[in-house]
């Protein structure tokens, strides 16, 4: 079975380093994931099947994933504002489809979510939440911060946080770039705005 240009990998061909990939992102999303993280054979939806395809690859991919989901200093609300931003620059509906549940379980609302889905910037963020944003889109536009956003973000975040949004937004920003080139597609989704491309 194809999960869009790969093979779909069920639990029972794995082995070695793909079932501890395969363990890896079950305990990260934990008994309820916010989003269909696998079909009922238990074959991973997303960029985690890609994981699996390459596992050499895919263990560090999954290491990283895992690093930037709970290992580092920035709020889970700033980091789903982030991720939902590089969704909706990138079309990436995959992204879209997982996060903006996540989202919602840190505390964005629905009117936040769909600003972001718009490549709007919600009236509601903090300070330090809309330095974050401005942040991300200027990153996946210039591939660069100017000395005032740069400025913005170390004062919301120290020295440590510029790193870790700019490594935030450079993952989802391959990982936009990995589910469009492997037209790997976005599980059944009920309506809810946002981008709507493959991946």
């Amino acid at each position: 079975m194809r999960h869009g240009r790969l093979h779909w990998y069920s639990p029972e061909e794995l082995g070695g380093t793909q079932r501890d990939i395969y363990a890896g992102v079950l305990a990260k999303y934990g008994a309820r994931p916010p989003f269909p993280l696998t079909d009922p054979e238990g074959r991973l939806h997303g960029p985690f099947n890609a994981m699996l395809a390459a596992p050499g690859v895919g263990a560090a991919l999954q290491a990283l994933s895992a690093a930037v989901g709970s290992g580092t200093s920035l709020p889970p609300r700033t980091r789903e504002i982030v991720i939902l931003a590089v969704a909706a620059e990138r079309d990436s509906a995959f992204e879209w489809s997982a996060h903006r549940r996540v989202a919602a379980t840190v505390g964005l609302t629905d009117e936040e979510i769909a600003a972001l889905g718009a490549r709007a910037t919600p009236s509601s963020l903090d300070a330090a939440e809309r330095a974050a944003v401005e942040a991300a889109r200027a990153l996946l536009r210039d591939r660069d911060l100017d000395d005032a956003r740069h400025a913005a973000v170390e004062a919301a975040f120290g020295e440590a946080g510029v790193v870790e949004l700019i490594t935030l937004t450079g993952y989802y920003d391959f990982l936009a770039t990995l589910l469009r080139a492997l037209r790997v597609p976005v599980p059944a989704e009920e309506p809810g705005g946002g981008p709507t491309r493959h991946g």
